[in-house]
């Protein structure tokens, strides 16, 4: 089930039909426990399987570190998990890299097949991973004290909205909240509903609908010309962004109509100065991972210079490759690194502008160029492989021509192209505006109300794509 298909509101319906009855904190949480297991068993049941004997060895891991907080037994936890999420994720990529150098240096077929190593990724796997490694190591720092119980543990390691794509959670974020379900409440629903339906219009309007638009373009990147190059980019970075943007806030407005509350996914990144800025605007919970537990465990920016930038590498390049097991998500963390750094030694002598006018200048001059830097980026994030990804960038860049003519694009899609970027940069003062005019909004007429919610309706039904998996359920 996908949170933007019909099915997906026939089990919504169906669980808070019975939530509604449950009397006593238990019968909600286990009410909650075995939908969100229907729901995630709805994408292939034998995924349990995984689920089921990962969920329970840990949580006899995370038991026995509350007790002791054993710095060897944490490192067991460590090296199975992620041994585990290694060879699910990443054996295919390593042993189609090792025929690769064998065949380079003997110049020979070695005859070898990877494909058997091929098979479909476990969803949500690095997420609830990334969940249940948090725990065990703030409980290991001692910064987490709190006792968990078995039904608590299952719970939020799968519940729904946020298992599958995040948010990434710390057990302070979620666990006391599980444990203190109410009732539902009509304030609770309210506002759920205009988070998720803001979400799903991003997704369905706006995400569904540029997927295709992208997928046409980066088909034969060879045949595009500068203008063309730059559109398929720009194309895919909206597509992300309203993606998973939406996806993150359908996950906040579905677990705020139960009561609880998800932190901010995304920030408005596009309108970013510097790519310190920019990571705590994109895929927050992500980035606040890899920084308190790699970055910090690392040594962080506590021995100089030189090793800060060496953990910031290594920390972005992980970070990259946990997108995906393939090269170009190590060359696209590895490029972030880079900026990250760069940015971090040049930060000294930026240039700090005095007047009005010059402060303005520069910051549409940071905005500018950090902007086109995570286009570049995105181009390897996108890209089935390098060689494409080259392609793509001297495309963008004029460095060579086009193969063919270029595909034609009608100029009602420019438009509708450039409208929306703009939307994306305005998107901080549209929601500030909402926000005040929220309550003049509930004095409105109940009929009035209800007829502009059947036309946005209306208009994400007409107007939206075909239904697509979302990006991020690949990671």
């Amino acid at each position: 089930m996908i949170f933007s298909q019909p099915i997906f509101f026939v089990f919504l319906a169906a669980l808070l039909c019975v939530y509604s009855l449950c009397r006593t904190h238990t019968e909600r949480a286990v009410t909650l426990l075995v939908g969100s297991l229907i729901f995630y068993a709805s994408w292939k049941p034998a995924y349990l399987i995984l689920l089921v004997l990962s969920v329970s060895l840990n949580y006899l891991f995370y038991s026995a570190l509350a007790r002791t907080r054993s710095k060897p037994l944490l490192v067991i936890a460590l090296v199975l998990n992620l041994a585990l999420l290694g060879s699910i994720k990443y054996l295919g990529m390593l042993i189609d890299s090792a025929i690769s150098i064998a065949a380079l240096v003997d110049h020979t077929d070695t005859g070898l097949d990877s494909s058997w190593t091929h098979w479909a990724l476990p969803l949500g796997i690095s997420f609830y991973t990334f969940h249940m490694l948090s725990v065990m190591i703030d409980v290991y720092r001692g910064e987490w004290n709190t006792r968990i119980s078995f039904r608590a543990w299952w719970l939020y390691i799968s519940f729904f909205p946020h298992m599958v794509a995040g948010p990434i959670l710390r057990a302070s974020e979620l666990v006391e909240q599980l444990e203190r379900l109410g009732p539902l409440q009509a304030r609770d629903l309210k506002l759920g509903a205009l988070i998720f339906m803001g979400g799903l219009i991003k997704k369905v309007l706006f995400a569904d609908n540029f997927a295709g638009l992208a997928d046409e373009l980066w088909t034969n990147p060879e045949r595009l010309d500068t203008a063309t190059a730059w559109l398929a980019v720009t194309a895919f970075a909206l597509q992300i962004y309203f993606d998973f943007s939406g996806y993150s806030e359908m996950a906040i407005g579905l677990a705020r109509g139960f009561g609880v509350t998800l932190p901010r996914n995304f920030l408005y990144p596009y309108i970013s100065r510097n790519p310190q800025e920019f990571w705590q605007r994109w895929h927050i919970t992500l980035s606040r991972w890899l920084r308190d537990y790699l970055y910090v465990s690392l040594g962080g920016n506590r021995s100089g210079q030189a090793r800060t930038i060496v953990n910031l590498m290594i920390t972005m390049v992980l970070g990259g490759l946990w997108h995906g097991a393939a090269w170009n998500f190590v060359i696209w963390g590895f490029l972030h690194g880079s900026w990250l750094a760069a940015h971090r030694i040049a930060k000294p002598w930026l240039p700090k502008p005095q007047s009005s006018f010059a402060r303005t200048a520069y910051a549409f001059a940071s905005w500018a160029v950090s902007l086109t830097i995570v286009w570049v980026t995105w181009v390897f994030f996108r890209a089935a492989g390098t060689d494409l990804a080259l392609t793509m960038c001297t495309r963008m860049f004029g460095l060579s021509s086009s193969d063919g003519s270029p595909p034609e694009v009608r100029t009602y899609v420019w438009a509708l192209t450039a409208i929306t970027g703009l939307l994306v940069l305005l998107e901080t003062r549209l929601v500030s505006f909402a926000d005040t005019k929220l309550d003049q909004w509930a004095q409105v007429p109940a009929l009035f109300r209800g007829t502009l919610y059947a036309a946005i309706i209306l208009a994400v039904i007409v107007f939206g794509g075909s239904t697509q998996r979302f990006i991020y359920f690949d990671f």
